[in-house]
C-alpha cells in the first residue's frame, strides 16, 4: 500500500451493500482494495455453506464485524415463536462459526390483526430472556437495531434507540447492547442523548451508515442512498459514537437497487471512497 492509500482500518462493507457480488468475489474485491472488514447476511452466507464461508473469509484475512439478521420475535402463536427462537439459535450458531461477537436482531412487526405495541415488545424481552444466555455461552452478543418508525407495523416495533436500550438494559451489556444505524435514528433529537447512554452502557455494538435520500422509492426498504448523496451529516454521527466510546468498526449498510444494478467492485470502491470523504479514519 502506498503512503498516499486511504486508511480503511475502521470500513465495514456490509455484504448488502454490494449484494450483487457472490461471496468469493467479494472477499476478493476487499483484498484488492485493501478493505479488511466485512458484514454478513445469513441468507447468502447460508447458501454458500456456513462453514465454506468461514473458511473463505478468515483465508482472506478478513474480519467479520457482524452478522444480519436475527429477531423478529414478536409472533403470539406459540408454534410461530418456537420457530423464531430456534432460528435465532442457528443465527447465533452461525455467527460464532463465521468469527463475529455481533449478531444484529430486528426485532419484528406487529402480528396480524395485533395493534398493542407494548405488548410485542415485551414478547421480543421474554425472547431475549431465552436468547442472551445462549448467545453468551457461544461468545455473540445480540444487537437490538431501531428501525425507522415507517416499519413499525410489518418489521420491527423498535423505533428509536430509547426504546431499543430499554430493552437492552434488562440485560447484561455482553449480552444484549444496540446497533446504531443513521439511516433510522437520524431524525431523532433525542438519539445522541440515547448514544450517550448506550456508551456509558458499553451498549454500541455495531455503528452502520446510510444516508437518507428523497423522494424516497416505493418500496422504502431500498432506499438508502450512498454516503454523501442525502440529508445525514455522517460525520457528526461519528462524533456521537466516539465520544460515547465506540471505536470499532463502521460498516456501510446499503440498500439500493440502482447500486445493485452496477458493477459490485466499482460500487465497493465508490463505497470506500465515499468513507474517506464523509466519514474520515
Amino acid at each position: 500500500m502506498s503512503d498516499t492509500a486511504p486508511d480503511l482500518t475502521r470500513f465495514s462493507i456490509n455484504q448488502m451493500t454490494v449484494k450483487q457480488l457472490s461471496l468469493p468475489d467479494l472477499t476478493a474485491a476487499c483484498r484488492e482494495l485493501g478493505v479488511g472488514n466485512v458484514g454478513l447476511w445469513r441468507e447468502p452466507v447460508q447458501a454458500y455453506g456456513v462453514e465454506a464461508a468461514a473458511k473463505l473469509v478468515r483465508e482472506a484475512g478478513l474480519t467479520v464485524t457482524t452478522l444480519c439478521r436475527g429477531g423478529f420475535l414478536t409472533a403470539t402463536d406459540p408454534d410461530e415463536r418456537a420457530r423464531a427462537l430456534a432460528d435465532n439459535r442457528r443465527a447465533v450458531d452461525e455467527a460464532a462459526t463465521l468469527g463475529t461477537d455481533t449478531l444484529v436482531l430486528v426485532s419484528g412487526g406487529l402480528p396480524a390483526g395485533d395493534k398493542d405495541l407494548r405488548a410485542a415488545r415485551e414478547r421480543i424481552a421474554d425472547a431475549l430472556a431465552e436468547l442472551a444466555p445462549y448467545a453468551e455461552q457461544h461468545g455473540v452478543r445480540l444487537a437490538i437495531e431501531p428501525l425507522h418508525p415507517m416499519y413499525a407495523s410489518d418489521r420491527c416495533v423498535v423505533s428509536t434507540l430509547t426504546q431499543a436500550l430499554d430493552l437492552a438494559e434488562r440485560f447484561p451489556a455482553h449480552q444484549v447492547g444496540v446497533t446504531v444505524d443513521t439511516y433510522h435514528i437520524w431524525w431523532d433529537d433525542r438519539a445522541a442523548q440515547q448514544i450517550a447512554r448506550a456508551g456509558a452502557g458499553d451498549r454500541i455494538h455495531t455503528f452502520q451508515l446510510a444516508d437518507w435520500t428523497t423522494p424516497l422509492p416505493e418500496g422504502v426498504l431500498d432506499g438508502r442512498g450512498q454516503i454523501g448523496d442525502g440529508a445525514i451529516d455522517m460525520r457528526e454521527w461519528k462524533g456521537y459514537v466516539e465520544a460515547a466510546g465506540y471505536t470499532g468498526a463502521i460498516e456501510v449498510e446499503l440498500f439500493n437497487e440502482g447500486l445493485w444494478a452496477r458493477d459490485g467492485r466499482e460500487v465497493l470502491a465508490e463505497t470506500a471512497a465515499r468513507f474517506v470523504e464523509h466519514v474520515g479514519q
